[in-house]
């Protein structure tokens, strides 16, 4: 397929079931990665037993294929915690620190939060702004590690793993497997992208949105609905695959009415697990909205899309000096969501953007994107917490990687976005803020 995502009417990738591309994509252009050597697998083997083979050795090769990077950037995030004692302790200190510090270090701020619920459950109502199904998965893990950090660790890291494979398969099949490997390392280098592998419920929450659009993809309504809803449980935007959800259903049914069955009603039944969440909210707290309500206790009010960057840009002038943290924490809040901005911007517009029949990841791009400013922090750091809201704006890095083709463009995303987790990592570990 083409490199530069111009609109090309017979390379349409509607699904009309799981695994299977619409007849009207040439066999040529389908990439030839996870496909299944007939000479490798029994002819005594049924239809439905070959392909399910050929749909795992494809997962197969996707985990294959996003290992090297997965691996790398994990031995750097170890290196990084290794050396981030030096960071706290006086030099030619002989304090001893032992090997659970490696991991010890992780357990900072939305961390500590998280471990409240997993342990305690909701004891607050202020706690309901951290959604459940999180500290749930935790808790569980627990009754094997006896350790919150270790569980929520894992969680997270397997998470991040899956959700790199999952974006590997998804990039792969509706472009291309150089484009899917670029995805994913651009995603893995991004600047906070070790919060996929914090005790955050970041790497969670994204893997379910992949998995939702994935089966989407596929035309699996009711899987996609199931992961949306299991995704909102994890964090309120993921109500924002409501959207591509309803337009991805009405393309794939030609935008016709006559066509739609029975599997439509699923659609509407992502608004079940903000349900069940409310349920529970009401059930213990009187308020089936506490978990809204709880934003007003973190400083957070509902504005427009927009006016959260403008503070920032304000803060930044007024600020004490150029190098003052007020200055330099808006400063490192500011540039991704631009950044990212920009990228959701050239999803629509410009040589990079998706071809009609894959608008829907432009359109989910921008929908997150816009509600994930809707909520900002009322003080002198308004974009708090939001770049990593971000890092869930998949389309972009997407388009990014479209962009990567060019040498120069990939070799300056690598070294200036690559070496910035240095900086970040360090501080995070060391418990000091980072959004």
């Amino acid at each position: 397929m083409d490199n530069t995502f111009e609109a090309d009417e017979h390379l349409t990738t509607s699904r009309s079931g799981p695994g299977s591309l619409d007849a009207t994509i040439p066999s040529s252009d389908i990439p030839a990665i996870g496909v299944i050597d007939k000479t490798s697998v029994p002819a005594s083997l049924p239809p439905a037993s070959l392909a399910k083979k050929a749909a795992w050795m494809q997962w197969y090769s996707a985990f294959k294929s996003i290992l090297p990077v997965y691996i790398s950037i994990h031995l750097v995030f170890f290196v990084i915690a290794s050396c981030s004692v030096l960071f706290v302790h006086k030099d030619f200190s002989t304090q001893p620190v032992g090997i659970s510090t490696v991991w010890g270090v992780w357990l900072h701020w939305d961390s500590i939060n998280f471990r409240a619920v997993a342990v305690n459950g909701y004891t607050a109502s202020w706690l309901t702004a951290f959604f459940p199904l999180y500290p749930l998965l935790v808790r569980g893990v627990m009754y094997v590690t006896h350790d919150f950090l270790t569980a929520g660790l894992l969680v997270s890291n397997l998470s991040g793993l899956g959700l790199l494979i999952v974006l590997y398969r998804l990039v792969q099949e509706d472009f291309d497997a150089e484009r899917a490997s670029r995805t994913v390392l651009y995603l893995s280098v991004f600047p906070l992208a070790f919060f996929l592998a914090a005790a955050y419920s970041e790497s969670l929450f994204l893997l379910l949105v992949l998995l939702s659009f994935y089966h989407m993809r596929h035309g699996n309504w009711w899987l996609a609905v199931l992961f949306a809803c299991l995704s909102v449980l994890t964090r309120a935007t993921g109500i924002c695959l409501l959207i591509p959800l309803c337009y991805e259903y009405a393309r794939q049914h030609d935008f016709n009415p006559r066509n739609l069955h029975l599997d439509s009603i699923s659609v509407c039944s992502i608004f079940a697990g903000l349900g069940i969440y409310a349920l529970y909210c009401y059930l213990r707290f009187r308020d089936p909205l506490a978990f809204s309500h709880a934003e007003i206790l973190w400083n957070r009010k509902l504005t427009l899309p927009g006016y959260a960057i403008l503070r920032s840009i304000k803060a930044i002038i007024i600020s004490p000096a150029p190098l003052s943290f007020q200055s330099l924490r808006n400063i490192l809040d500011l540039l991704p969501v631009l950044f990212l901005g920009t990228l959701v911007v050239l999803c629509f517009v410009g040589p990079w953007k998706f071809p009609r029949a894959l608008s829907v990841y432009a359109i989910f791009g921008a929908a997150f994107f816009l509600f994930a400013q809707l909520f900002p922090f009322g003080g002198l750091y308004p974009l708090e917490s939001i770049p990593r809201y971000l890092l869930s704006v998949f389309p972009a890095f997407i388009v990014l990687a479209g962009m990567g083709k060019n040498r120069t463009i990939d070799a300056g995303y690598l070294l200036i976005s690559g070496s910035l987790p240095f900086i970040l990592l360090a501080q995070f570990l060391t418990g000091h803020w980072i959004t």
